[in-house]
Parts: structure tokens; sequence; C-alpha cells
């Protein structure tokens, strides 16, 4: 693999800045990076290559499962004990784990109802970069938010971190959505992990958003002042997710991605707009890309509604495979109760799609007045507007036509990588005077 030979950074004071033709070297984190696990391995997939494509050298460190990178990206495997992939996560600890915390204590913690793949993870990144500091100008955390990244800020290398939006939001509705106490429990236990990335969130010296609505938010939730929070939009890579000339639109076909069993993705009101549907079109079809859960809560929703074969699953697809099923989609739904950002809209959108949006989170914000926006949480005005776009095939089209130039025009991952320049820059010429110009509150105890 080749990348861009890195030249020695001038930081003395005559200089004043860092010139703009030198690249950096970036370590860009993420605990879990593979594309399809979630949006947060999308953005290590995309961001990393942005900022090669400006010149910088970009070395990705990933807990499993491993991201799929650019050939210019080199990948530095962090492994953990991956339990989740284990065929039994009670006995997949073996002897040798013992002598390292950081197995021991994800091995516990699963055990007892625990997440604590970002602490461990960034625990060990602090193992790898004691030994490789000198190979890197800055790191780049995306939503681990461990307390290693206050070691590696301690350690004198500049640090921020990429917050898509605050879990407690997660949490909250986790807790609506459970059925007894006793799940109540396990979903506190399984969230544990919210109290150290609030403490983080609140030492680190630079932190960086996706939305208006997610500075809101971890300001609110998480203590940091709302001035000392970088706003960067996502980007969303406008050559991959286009308008296929091969492809031919189902009239009768709704997507939409979503988490089957996450309460926030609001799965369960889209299920429930497409059963109110069905009597008027009768051959309406939903695609969901996810993972059903057999026997959970979505599963039984399905069976409660009588409308399973009417709903198909694929999940595992590769990134072409996805835009060709934008592509032949008539109508794309974003019900989420809360968005960061909404990058499968704004990936839609990008397609030439017609997008029903809920106004959770962010949503609105990527959306515009290029898709119809519903209230979240709403089956009935999601059944209503689905039924107009489906009724409509011009306005489909105008939609569609809309979503992409505003995708182009205001989201895009060059103009995101050029934004981080910019503040990776900043960020390096003011290191040395960072702790006594931080506001006083994000540094409390």
């Amino acid at each position: 693999m080749t990348v861009p030979e890195t030249l020695p950074l001038d930081l003395t004071p005559m200089s004043g800045h860092l010139p703009a033709a030198r690249p950096l070297r970036i370590a860009l984190l993420g605990y879990r990076s593979h594309p399809f696990v979630g949006g947060q391995g999308i953005y290590i997939r995309y961001l990393s290559k942005a900022l090669v494509e400006q010149g910088h050298q970009v070395d990705v460190l990933s807990g499993p499962p491993y991201p799929e990178l650019d050939p210019r990206v080199r990948l530095i495997e962090i492994p953990s004990l991956d339990l989740f992939a284990a065929d039994n996560h009670v006995t997949a600890l073996r002897w040798r784990h013992l002598r390292s915390w950081s197995d021991f204590f994800e091995w516990w913690s699963m055990l007892s109802g625990g997440f604590a793949e970002p602490y461990t993870f960034c625990r060990r990144v602090v193992h790898y970069l004691r030994r490789h500091r000198d190979e890197y100008d800055l790191v780049h955390d995306n939503q681990s938010l461990g307390f290693g990244l206050l070691e590696i800020q301690r350690m004198g290398i500049p640090v921020v971190a990429t917050v898509h939006h605050p879990i407690t939001r997660d949490l909250r509705l986790a807790l609506e959505a459970a059925p007894n106490w006793r799940h109540r429990l396990l979903v506190r236990r399984w969230h544990s992990f919210l109290g150290m990335q609030k403490k983080v969130v609140q030492r680190l010296r630079h932190v960086v958003t996706v939305s208006e609505q997610s500075r809101g938010d971890i300001a609110a939730e998480f203590g940091r002042p709302r001035q000392a929070i970088e706003l960067i939009h996502n980007g969303i890579d406008t050559e991959t997710f286009r308008p296929l000339d091969n492809a031919e639109r189902h009239p009768m076909r709704i997507m939409t991605t979503a988490s089957a069993d996450q309460p926030l993705k609001g799965l369960r009101f889209l299920l429930q707009a497409v059963a109110d549907l069905l009597p008027r079109y009768p051959a309406l079809e939903l695609l969901v890309v996810g993972k059903l859960k057999e026997g959970g809560q979505t599963d039984a929703l399905l069976q409660q509604l009588g409308i399973a074969h009417r709903v198909r699953f694929v999940s595992g697809i590769s990134t072409d495979e996805l835009v060709h099923l934008y592509n032949e989609a008539a109508v794309v739904v974003s019900p989420s109760l809360y968005e960061g950002f909404g990058l499968p809209a704004a990936e839609a959108m990008a397609c030439g799609c017609a997008v029903i949006s809920s106004d959770g989170g962010a949503l609105p914000e990527v959306v515009g007045d290029a898709g119809v926006v519903v209230p979240a949480g709403n089956s009935h005005a999601l059944a209503a507007a689905l039924d107009q776009l489906l009724a409509d095939p011009v306005m489909r089209q105008t939609l569609g036509a809309r979503g992409r130039a505003r995708i182009l025009q205001r989201f895009c991952w060059s103009v995101c990588a050029s934004q981080f320049d910019d503040y990776y820059r900043s960020m390096i010429k003011d290191a040395r005077s960072a702790e006594e110009t931080f506001p006083e509150v994000a540094c409390k105890p």
C-alpha cells in the first residue's frame, strides 16, 4: 500500500500556522467499524477516504468487525474478544485472557449484561499509541469516548472526538419500550458506559458533531458548552450513491434502513402504516435493510399485524447492492424517533429517491424541502404521506430530483474533509495553549 510521504510539521512561532500543503498523519478510531453494523462504520469508511483524497495519511484503528476501507487507508487491527461473534460468550474466556484487564473486563461486563467495548477498545489504543505516538499528528475518535482518550490527550497528542448524538436518547426510548422491570434493569446495565462517555465529552479539548440538533442535545445531555462543540456535517459519497440508468423502480415497493429491534429507529410505526395501507394497495411490499431477530418484538408485531408475507429483511449486502435497492424503491422511509444526522435518508436522496422522514432529531435538517416530513411516532401521518406518494408518480419523481440536488449542494465528503482539514490544523496550532484557553466548565473532574 502506498501512502503520501509525510513532511515534518513546522510548528515554530515564526510560522504562525501549519502550511496547508503539508499532509497530516491521522489516527482515526472506531471500536466497531464495519459499514453494515451501523452508521458509525459508514462514517469511518467515507471520512477516511475523503481525507486521503485531501492528501493526508490516514490509519484506521478499529476493533472487530473490521471496516472496508479505501486501498490508500491503512487498517490497524485492535483485536478484542469479539464476544458477539463467539458461539458462547460465557465460555469464550481463555486462561491467557486473565493476563489482560481489558480482556477480562470485556468478558465479565458482557456476562453481567454490560457493554464494555468502548472502554476496552480505548485502553488497547492507548497501549498501541504508547509504542507509535510519533507516527501521528492527531487522533480522531468516532464516538468510542472511552477514558483512554483522556490518557492519549495527556500524552500530548491532539485528540478530537465526533459525537453523532448522545446515546442517552437511545436509553430513554429503550426504557419506555421495556415490557417489565427486569428488562429495564438489563437496559440500564447495558447503557452503563454512558457515565464514562459523559465525563470524557466534558474533559476533551475538542469535540465535533454532525448537526445542529446533536450540538444542542450534547450540550443538554452531557453538560458541554454548546460553543465548545464544532459542527461539521456528514457527507455522502455521491459518486457511489447515485441514480442508476439500468434500474427500474417498483411502484409498490417501500424501503427503509432500520435495526429491527431498536425502538429508536421507529420501525414499528412504519409496519403499522403498511398494515393500514395494504387493503388499498394489496401489492404493497416493504423492504427492510436490517436483520430480523426471530422471536423479537418486531417479529411478534409482524405476526400480530398479519403482514409478515409483505415484509422482507435483507442484511450483509454490499454497497453496490444497497444502491441498486435504493434505485428500485418507489419511496424510501426514515421513521426514526431520533437521528443525530440521518445517513440513510441522505443516501436515498443522493440516489434520486422520493423520501419520507420523521421529524426526529436532525432529519428535517437533512431532508429540508426535498422530501415529506411527518411527526415522529405517528403511524397515521406516515400512512397518509405514503398514500399521497404511492398515488402520485410525478410527485415522487420531482422529490427524487430535488433530493439529489440538495445532497450535491450541501452534503458531500469533500466539503466535510476540507472542513476537518482546517479544524485539525487549528487543533495542532493551539495544542500548547489549549489547557489555558479551554472553558473551565468543560474541564471539570
